[in-house]
């Protein structure tokens, strides 16, 4: 199962080295996610998540091990129809500024180089995110400690803190000591780490787009190793090494006739799940962003407020027979008959008087001037805008 970016030439586009990198951490989320899922039913799963960055590890593990043995490419670039060449430079002693074509040999990948790509494909992704939990631990006690005292967290009961009771708990055995003061050096250390590494990341990501280097990562510099377009005779050769691997391993099997037969249907079976299991799991990372993509719209619509229209504003009050009659003129007051001083309106009608009439007659009658609504004179309020 292959997916064809475009472009031309042997050496693949930025877009496609950066889907093939990214390709781990979506199948990864996708996984999680599942078993997440899987854990709402059945809380067995519950003891795969706690151990989360183990079980993804070992299944990379096998799935790189298998994908550089069989095609020299990892599995998420075997999936682009990548494929990862060792890189021998060769200079013509007639030229001063060779092309990239005369000076660059590429040959199939030395056994050195499968382990290293292994350990920088596996190994170090699982040891950085270990060092993230830690840290991620570590600043929340820090900021628990700044919050509720010092104190130790305990990490196995959610990370909550723990005040020490007695002489023991504050000194601790030497372990306790040393894995305390190792967990320290990280929650300090790891920002500098991790500043480091996605500044070479996005360094050598922006030398592959501008086309000053022909290594997209540290890691593929260290080794020595450029990825490049497999060509159709090159995917055919993988198919008949892969077959050839596979009949050398068949005729390896020792035992009696119904052993063989056993070992036979178990690496059947095994080569059938390697085969599948680039489909499978991006399968697997498509049903996941769609679920994704469909709860979430779901639930917007289930949290999104309703806007209903503004409702009609209330009838005006009417102006009562025995009340004050209202002057033409807005800006006069209906008391003094005079232009407004210091305006005030009474909020049980929402007329606008004088501050000094409208707080005497409020006094005295206990009722709104104009409609008689009964009115205090905490009803009065002062306007800063006269209308």
């Amino acid at each position: 199962m292959l997916f064809q970016v475009g472009g031309q030439g042997t050496r693949p586009t930025f877009f496609e080295m950066a889907a093939a990198q990214q390709l781990p951490a979506s199948l990864r989320a996708a996984l999680t996610y599942s078993f997440g899922v899987l854990a709402l039913r059945r809380p067995f799963f519950h003891k795969v998540l706690d151990y989360e960055d183990e079980f993804f590890a070992l299944l990379m593990l096998v799935l790189e091990t298998h994908s550089l043995r069989t095609t020299d490419a990892s599995f998420s670039e075997s999936l682009y129809g990548l494929r990862r060449r060792g890189v021998k430079e060769e200079f013509k002693k007639d030229t001063i500024q060779p092309d990239s074509a005369d000076r660059i040999d590429y040959s199939r990948l030395e056994k050195r180089q499968r382990v290293l790509s292994v350990v920088f494909l596996v190994v170090l992704p699982y040891f950085k995110s270990k060092l993230h939990s830690i840290y991620n631990k570590e600043r929340e006690a820090a900021l628990q400690a700044s919050l509720w005292g010092p104190g130790d967290v305990d990490y196995l009961n959610g990370g909550g803190l723990v005040v020490p009771t007695g002489p023991s708990d504050v000194e601790g055995s030497p372990r306790a000591r040393f894995v305390k003061r190792a967990r320290k050096i990280i929650g300090a250390c790891y920002p500098c780490i991790h500043a480091g590494h996605e500044g070479l990341a996005f360094a050598y990501q922006l030398l592959y787009l501008l086309d000053a280097t022909g290594f997209y990562s540290f890691g593929l510099h260290v080794l020595g190793i450029h990825v490049c377009r497999a060509t159709g005779q090159e995917l055919m050769d993988a198919s008949s090494r892969i077959s050839r691997i596979r009949s050398r391993e068949r005729e390896r099997l020792r035992g009696p006739p119904w052993l063989k037969k056993v070992l036979g249907a178990l690496l059947s079976c095994t080569y059938m799940v390697l085969d599948y299991a680039q489909t499978g799991l991006i399968a697997a990372v498509f049903i996941f962003k769609m679920m994704e993509w469909w709860y979430q719209s779901a639930e917007e619509r289930m949290s999104a407020p309703i806007v209903y229209p503004p409702p009609p504003p209330p009838p005006a009050p009417k102006v009562a027979k025995e009340g004050v009659p209202l002057p033409p003129d807005r800006t006069i007051c209906p008391l003094c008959l005079q232009k407004r001083a210091n305006p005030s309106v009474v909020t049980v009608s929402g007329f606008v008087f004088c501050y000094a009439c409208i707080f005497k007659y409020v006094s005295q009658y206990k009722r709104c001037p104009v409609t008689l609504f009964p009115a205090e004179a905490d009803d009065i309020r002062r306007l800063f805008h006269d209308m």
